[in-house]
């Protein structure tokens, strides 16, 4: 982990950086390496409003960019970008204008590692969108300065089709760091918290699966 000179983090929601990578991002910055997390949208149209629901649909936009804060505070990252866009448009933005944004973050930064999502195995629109996005940008760079791509998969098939993960990251002694990225984001995660705090067995296998390994593909281009 002190290997890398930057690290930039691209999603397009706020509580995206949450579950499968905020463990691996806290051990960066403990580590001085630094981390850049840019957003995309402040998830304006996020389904869930709370858990009893404590927001509503004219307060959520603000409710989550105040999330998002609380959580890039949590995991210790100072550099967060809030990029504009509009949730649930991603899809339709023309790609050579997101191309365009994610290059003018790599020649800013000049990072060794991007994480994002991993396109195909990501489930959402905005997710696809955004993954498709940086692939795209990295594959049309010089190879002897691409950056590592190291990407999230969470759909069904994903082990299946892609094999095993490339990189496991072991957060233990992180696990209350991570929880705290996740109550941050309260207003989508309140189902998965009830989940976490009770004592069943359905939990203990939840807790295996969010608070102990972080898992990512490396995505290779031709």
């Amino acid at each position: 982990m002190k290997d890398e000179r930057q690290v930039l983090v691209i999603f397009p929601h706020p509580d995206d950086e949450a579950f499968g990578t905020s463990g691996t991002l806290s051990q960066f910055v403990d580590n001085d390496v630094p981390v850049t997390y840019a957003c995309l949208t402040l998830g304006q149209m996020g389904r869930n409003l709370g858990n009893p629901p404590f927001a509503t649909r004219e307060s959520l936009p603000q409710i989550r960019e105040r999330e998002l804060d609380e959580a890039a505070s949590a995991i210790g990252i100072k550099d967060l970008r809030k990029m504009g866009y509009r949730d649930k448009t991603i899809e339709f933005e023309p790609k050579e204008e997101l191309d365009a944004m994610v290059k003018s973050l790599i020649d800013e930064l000049n990072p060794s590692l991007i994480i994002s999502f991993y396109p195909g195995y990501s489930v959402h629109p905005d997710h696809e969108a955004t993954a498709e996005a940086v692939v795209r940008t990295v594959s049309n760079m010089e190879k002897s300065s691409r950056p590592t791509l190291h990407l999230v998969a969470f759909s069904n098939d994903a082990y299946s089709d892609l094999g095993e993960p490339d990189v496991n990251i072991d957060i233990t002694g992180y696990e209350d760091r991570k929880m705290k990225v996740l109550q941050a984001h309260a207003s989508q995660t309140g189902p998965m918290l009830q989940k976490l705090a009770s004592n069943t067995q359905e939990t203990e296998a939840a807790k295996d699966m969010w608070l102990k390994t972080e898992h990512f593909w490396t995505y290779h281009i031709e």
